[in-house]
């Protein structure tokens, strides 16, 4: 049976769901909730969040690639590519870009990164982002194919797909890693081959990416030479058995945690969020979520968990954000979140979270003040 990818599930959503309302602000919640404001808008897909130390709030966006019914060359980016996968047409485009939030103003400071989408809206491109300093960023981008179609999708879409990219100071950026490759190499967890880089991570002299396709966790060290952290188990719940990981931090503990959107029919409570230390397996350290798509701990040491969809089975309900205490209490912060696909905790302790994040034009991120 084909693998179900984290974008054939964001597109199954998307199909089925229009978007949330969410209340803006404490008296809209009857004046007991979190306060939520709108702090960027506007966005093509946004994804990872990041801050910088000066302050200021990236976010990566997976962008346009063409959409239409039809592949079409638009006029705005010459250099579409355009592809055909049984009865799914598709197009790229270098529509994918990074935005920031600084002084109060939103900008476009990187363009020109790899996207491609189909006609739902829904695209593939810049995933997640990290930051290392004020001049140091690093972007996963994305490339959702289905195993057997890995090359046939870099050949005709591009083969900056399933990348790790570098941005500098200047908004110039390159291509460091060739996570697809690697993959294709070593295949870590050894079923299909299959990669989509999601979340990432910056330490001093590495890079630590998740995934989403490979199953796994790797290392791009400063030489640029990748190695397998670790390997996540499969998932009984899961028709085809992948866990699908998508999201990485670092807790008190010095630990990584990593979040799990698991396959199809992604089951309510079927989400684990694991703990891994290098050299060892990754180990359950919280069970009984669904479609985890971010993680965050803040300075007490409270996990924010974002959950990209509710429901029993699919992706079809809105996402929420849960606050889990050091003791292990659950408590929903913010629900009706349509496609939530970012988390991160800024320096004034707040809460940014990317939404509407299978969308064009449409995205946003939120300040969620609990």
């Amino acid at each position: 049976m084909k693998k179900m990818t984290l974008r054939r599930a964001l597109l199954l959503a998307a199909a089925g769901l229009a978007m949330f309302p969410i209340a803006d602000g404490r008296a809209a919640q009857g004046g007991g909730g979190p306060l939520v404001t709108t702090v960027m808008s506007g966005l093509d897909n946004p994804r990872g969040l990041a801050f910088a130390p000066n302050g200021a709030l990236y976010v990566a966006e997976a962008g346009r690639g063409p959409s239409d019914q039809a592949c079409f060359a638009n006029p705005t980016q010459p250099q579409c590519v355009c592809g055909s996968f049984g009865t799914t047409v598709a197009c790229s485009g270098p529509t994918g870009a990074v935005s920031r939030l600084w002084r109060d103003g939103q900008e476009r400071v990187v363009e020109g990164l790899p996207s491609w989408s189909l006609a739902s809206g829904r695209a593939e491109g810049p995933n997640g982002i990290a930051m290392l300093g004020l001049g140091d960023a690093y972007v996963t981008i994305g490339l959702e194919a289905a195993p057997r179609d890995v090359d046939l999708m870099r050949q005709v879409l591009g083969d900056g797909f399933g990348r790790l990219v570098q941005v500098g100071p200047g908004g110039q950026w390159r291509f460091v890693a060739d996570l697809v490759e690697y993959e294709k190499q070593f295949n870590p967890e050894p079923r299909v081959i299959d990669s989509n880089p999601f979340g990432v991570l910056v330490e001093p002299g590495a890079v630590v990416v998740v995934d989403s396709g490979g199953n796994d966790v790797v290392r791009v060290g400063a030489n640029r030479q990748i190695s397998t952290l670790g390997v996540m188990p499969p998932v009984a719940a899961a028709t085809t058995g992948d866990s699908v990981p998508t999201s990485i931090t670092v807790g008190p503990d010095g630990a990584y945690y990593i979040g799990e959107l698991t396959g199809a029919p992604f089951r309510d409570g079927a989400s684990t969020i694991y703990r891994l230390i290098p050299g060892n397996s990754p180990q359950p350290f919280l069970t009984g979520f669904k479609a985890v798509i971010g993680l965050a701990f803040d300075r007490d040491g409270n996990l924010y968990v974002l959950q990209h969809a509710t429901g029993a089975t699919m992706l079809l309900g809105p996402g929420v954000l849960i606050r889990v205490t050091p003791g292990g209490t659950r408590t929903t912060i913010l629900g009706g979140l349509d496609r939530p696909t970012g988390l991160v905790i800024g320096p004034d302790r707040a809460l940014y979270v990317s939404n509407h994040g299978a969308s064009i034009a449409t995205g946003e991120v939120l300040r969620i003040q609990p």
